[in-house]
């Protein structure tokens, strides 16, 4: 069980090593920057000045890498948008808007980098001889179920690691998104084996394919997934040799979900 525990605290690196990556870039609307460039940039919607910038981005690494709460951010984001003197932010003047400013910031960045971290793992070498195919696994937390999302989900959507469709379509696939990819050996019995027809064409309205929300059609971490591996490994050589052959026994189950028995 200790292995276990201590290879989940390793995997883990890999999405703070995703957030340690980004550098704060002034922003003045959340569209300013698009696709993997969110790999290298940390941004806050609205927030111009350097200062505030960097204090907004220190309360989100709090989240990512300590493991801090929605509640410390919202307490973390009053103090600073007071101390800073900044207004105008959207949100700004009702309870309401304050608390979906602060989910969507905080969501957001926890969830990216989380998928960052998780293209790296999935996307190792070693990993990938023995299970090659991704499955898409829709997340029964959503209280309002994206159409798309569900059916990739419910149809056991499995594809080849290498498929185009994964580079527009890993998850998180908007804002909000709770799903997630596995890996597998290979498909299963009933599993859907090609995307649905129609999945490459893009929305003239969003620029982005069915199902995928403005900005969102782009595997975070994947511009940057050899420099990320390069770090963790970096960390994970000083492990004492027992620890390390515990992780190399239990990273395919984590990988792969506790709860997936299936090739």
């Amino acid at each position: 069980m200790s292995g276990l525990l201590d290879a989940a605290r390793i995997v883990f690196e890999e999405v703070i090593a995703a957030f340690l990556a980004k550098n704060p870039l002034p922003t003045a609307r959340w569209d300013d920057i698009q696709g993997d460039a969110h790999d290298r940039a940390a941004v806050v919607a609205g927030a111009m000045k350097a200062d505030l910038l960097a204090d907004l981005v220190e309360a989100i690494r709090v989240s990512v890498v300590d493991g801090g709460t929605l509640g410390e951010f919202r307490k973390s984001f009053s103090a600073i948008v007071a101390r800073r003197g900044w207004t105008g932010w959207t949100g700004e003047g009702t309870k309401e808007g304050e608390a979906w400013r602060t989910r969507v910031i905080h969501q957001t960045n926890v969830s990216t980098s989380y998928a960052a971290g998780r293209w790296v793992q999935l996307t190792d070498p070693d990993l990938l001889r023995v299970r090659p195919y991704w499955r898409y696994v829709h997340s029964d937390l959503s209280l309002h179920a994206r159409v798309h999302h569900k059916a990739w989900g419910d149809s056991g959507l499995t594809l080849p690691w290498n498929h185009p469709f994964w580079r527009t379509n890993f998850p998180p696939n908007g804002f909000g998104c709770k799903c997630r990819v596995v890996a597998v050996r290979a498909p299963a019995a009933g599993d859907e084996t090609e995307p649905p027809e129609g999945w490459d064409v893009l929305n003239p309205d969003t620029g982005t394919p069915p199902g995928v929300e403005k900005g969102w059609d782009y595997a975070p971490g994947a511009s940057v997934a050899e420099t990320l591996r390069k770090l963790v490994a970096d960390k994970a050589a000083a492990l004492p040799p027992e620890l390390a052959r515990d992780f190399v026994e239990d990273v395919a189950d984590v990988l792969g979900g506790h709860s997936e028995e299936r090739p």
